[in-house]
C-alpha cells in the first residue's frame, strides 16, 4: 500500500538518471538522458541491470523533469528494470513529450503497451527462449505497434535465432515497424548472428550495443 500511495502522490521510484550516448535502436549514437525506473517483474538470464530490481529513490515527476532539463539534450530514454511496472510511468512519458523531448520507452514484451502516449517511441523487447522469460510475452501488443516503434529480439544461440525468425514471419513484424536483432553480449559472436541474417536475407536491422563497445559493463553508461 505504501508504493500505491507514493505513486498516487505523483512519485516514481528511480534507480538513476544519467547522460550517455544511446546505445541501441533507431536513436543510437545520440546524447540521451536515461531515466531508469526501479523494479521489474521479469528475471531474464542475461539481464545486465539487475541492480534496478530493487532499491531506488522516490522522485516527484516535476523533479525528474527538472533533472532531465539540466542536461540540455533533446533525447530522453525511459528504461528500467521495467518502467511500465510503475503506474506513474505513463504520466512521466506524457509530460516529457509535452516538454518537447524526443522520448523513447524501453519495455519488455510482457507489459501492456496500449496506453502509452502515442508520441512516444516504444522499443519493445520480445523475450527469446534463452532469456527464460519467453512465456511472458504479450503477443497482443503487436497489434498496437506503430511504424515509429521498434521490436528488439536479443539472441544468444541458434535456437533463439530460429525462434525469432519464426516470430518475425508469423506476425509479419517488419510490416509493422523496425525489427532489431541483437546478440547477447558474451553469449554469441556478433559476426555469427550477422552471417545468419545475411544468409536468410532477413528484413531486420542487426545491432550491437554501442555502450558495451565503449564502456563495457560499467553501470550508468
Amino acid at each position: 500500500m505504501a508504493e500505491q500511495s507514493e505513486e498516487q502522490a505523483g512519485k516514481l521510484r528511480i534507480s538513476e538518471i544519467f547522460l550517455s550516448l544511446q546505445g541501441e535502436a533507431d536513436a543510437v549514437g545520440w546524447p540521451t538522458v536515461f531515466v531508469r525506473l526501479t523494479g521489474c517483474p521479469l528475471r531474464c538470464d542475461y539481464c545486465d541491470t539487475d541492480y534496478a530490481f530493487s532499491g531506488g529513490t522516490w522522485w516527484r515527476i516535476a523533479a525528474i523533469l527538472a533533472e532531465v532539463a539540466s542536461y540540455k539534450v533533446r533525447h530522453v530514454c525511459v528504461t528500467g528494470g521495467e518502467p511500465l511496472a510503475q503506474k506513474g510511468c505513463h504520466e512521466l512519458l506524457s509530460q516529457l513529450a509535452d516538454a518537447g523531448y524526443q522520448v523513447s520507452l524501453e519495455t519488455s514484451g510482457a507489459m501492456d503497451i496500449s496506453l502509452v502516449d502515442p508520441r512516444i517511441t516504444r522499443v519493445m523487447d520480445l523475450k527469446t527462449p534463452l532469456s527464460g522469460e519467453a512465456g511472458r510475452n504479450r503477443y497482443e501488443n503487436i497489434g498496437f505497434l506503430k511504424p515509429w516503434d521498434q521490436v528488439k529480439l536479443v539472441i544468444g544461440d541458434r535456437n533463439d535465432y530460429d525462434w525469432a525468425v519464426a516470430v518475425l514471419r508469423k506476425y509479419e513484424l517488419d510490416q509493422r515497424c523496425s525489427v532489431l536483432f541483437s546478440p547477447i553480449h558474451g553469449k554469441i559472436a556478433p559476426r555469427e548472428l550477422a552471417d545468419w541474417i545475411i544468409a536468410d536475407r532477413l528484413p531486420v536491422r542487426f545491432q550491437l550495443q554501442l555502450h558495451k563497445l565503449l564502456w563495457g559493463d560499467e553501470p550508468g553508461r
